[in-house]
């Protein structure tokens, strides 16, 4: 139980001041097959990362720079682990990684190459991130996508159009 509420303590104060401006490890548009689900304490079941689709062969980037961790096979996958300067840790999988470990890696550089083997139906990328061993959502680390207002079909550009009727005489 104090394992959780130190991993829940955690994510809630990573900050964009505490975590480096994240790349994408894939190209946009991201697509999320199974999101990130804790686990209620720390040998229960749960999902630590997320799935993200991609076909086999699609290549990888590291999230932010730093360090090789682990390239290697670990449970019969190929699994990269990369060690930021923030003590924070992402990991990928299934893989072929292209880094060995100990090299330095820059935001942004291919790292592996997607294989076959996930635990997905179809194939996807299983992308965590960890504080020491404690796992967090790695979404959290990309910035947030800036939400905007678009104006209905065949409505002037300059004007927005409410989805629903407000009262007569104006106020909401």
């Amino acid at each position: 139980m104090t394992t959780l509420l130190l991993s829940l303590l955690l994510a809630l104060s990573l900050s964009p001041a505490a975590v480096p401006a994240a790349v994408r490890p894939l190209p946009p548009p991201l697509s999320v097959v199974r999101w990130w689900e804790p686990p209620p304490t720390p040998y229960a079941a749960g999902h630590r990362g997320v799935d993200l689709a991609a076909p086999v062969g699609a290549e990888l980037r590291a999230v932010a720079a730093g360090r090789v961790h682990h390239a290697g096979q670990v449970a019969g996958r190929g699994v990269l682990s990369l060690a930021l300067p923030n003590g924070l840790r992402t990991t990928y999988e299934p893989v072929r990684p292209l880094v060995a470990e100990g090299e330095e890696v820059a935001a942004g550089q291919v790292v592996a190459v997607l294989t076959a083997g996930s635990h997905c139906p179809e194939p996807c990328l299983h992308w965590g991130l960890l504080s020491g061993e404690a796992y967090l959502n790695p979404l959290a680390l990309l910035a947030r996508p800036t939400p905007r207002l678009l104006p209905g079909p065949g409505t002037d550009p300059g004007t927005l159009t409410l989805p629903f009727p407000f009262p007569a005489g104006g106020g909401m």
